[in-house]
């Protein structure tokens, strides 16, 4: 399979691997550079949680799916049951690879770097993406309307919990000990924010 022999949303798929990476890159540090905003928060990492870093591909995989099928669907007759499955199996796909990795190599060599887990959020995106074209070309497709809701659902599963996470080990920052949203920076947050609107 040659990329030059790819349709264009085949090829748009592929295309998004290396923006997807810097975006979801970028998302780690919005937070911080926000000075703690909680509206920030609810969609990038708050803290150092695998599951608060898994907010570095939800977002982003869902709108690089969906903007393109909204500006570009018609154009290109894209059977939207076929792009909705496939976009579905990319977001899950990085989802689950992210948490695997990661505790397989932070277990088995008892070791964790930054900049395995830079490559691990690569290998989540090209290994969803990946999946996601495989999908795209020889898939059945699945009600879109299914898949979108489970991504409405799935982005407010996120949002509700980053101010009330499960305290179980993959809600757990690694470095703080914390769950979810640090509180004092939220009440700080709040405070700065009251304080330039009056």
């Amino acid at each position: 399979m040659k990329y030059r022999d790819l349709s264009s949303p085949e090829k748009y798929i592929l295309k998004g691997i290396p923006i997807l990476f810097i975006i979801g890159s970028m998302m780690h540090f919005a937070y911080d550079l926000s000075k703690n905003n909680p509206i920030v928060g609810l969609f990038t990492p708050v803290n150092e949680s695998i599951w608060e870093h898994s907010k570095m591909v939800l977002i982003p995989v869902i709108l690089w799916w969906v903007l393109y099928y909204c500006f570009k669907g018609r154009q290109h007759c894209i059977n939207k049951n076929k792009w909705f499955q496939s976009a579905f199996v990319a977001l899950i796909t990085s989802l689950l690879t992210i948490p695997m990795l990661y505790y397989f190599y932070t277990e088995a060599f008892g070791i964790e770097l930054l900049v395995i887990d830079i490559i691990i959020l690569f290998l989540a995106i090209i290994f969803g993406q990946l999946l996601a074209l495989h999908f795209y070309k020889y898939g059945k497709g699945i009600n879109s309307s299914i898949v979108i809701v489970f991504f409405v659902v799935l982005i407010f599963m996120f949002m509700i919990f980053t101010f009330y996470p499960p305290h179980i080990p993959l809600f757990q920052d690694n470095t703080s000990g914390e769950y979810g949203i640090n509180k004092m920076n939220y009440i700080n947050a709040y405070i700065n924010m009251s304080n330039y609107y009056f």
